[in-house]
């Protein structure tokens, strides 16, 4: 497999937040990858019944995890009276 440079960044998030704001950021972009895998699992299992969805469970088991350790960081930071920063960019690469 051959990985070219990216030819497209862009920049998702990029602000400071409540901690309830951010909270709601964060689990939102979980909530839509989790949604994602669980149509493609769908789809995938419709087409074929023993198609082996493996992948699929493991990225939805991986980020429902994700997001039960985010919940520690922002109760913290409201305990504390803090805000939260959040950065996060999509970087789009053709590869071969």
């Amino acid at each position: 497999m051959t990985i070219t440079e990216a030819i497209h960044k862009v920049k998702l998030v990029d602000s400071i937040f409540t901690p309830s704001e951010a909270s709601d950021v964060v689990n939102a972009l979980i909530r839509e990858k989790i949604n994602f895998h669980k149509l493609h699992r769908l789809s995938v299992h419709e087409g074929d019944c023993s198609s082996d969805t493996s992948y699929d469970d493991g990225r939805i088991a991986q980020l429902l995890k994700e997001k039960e350790n985010f919940a520690p960081i922002f109760k913290e930071a409201m305990i504390a009276g803090k805000e939260v920063k959040i950065s996060g960019s999509l970087e789009i690469t053709i590869i071969n």
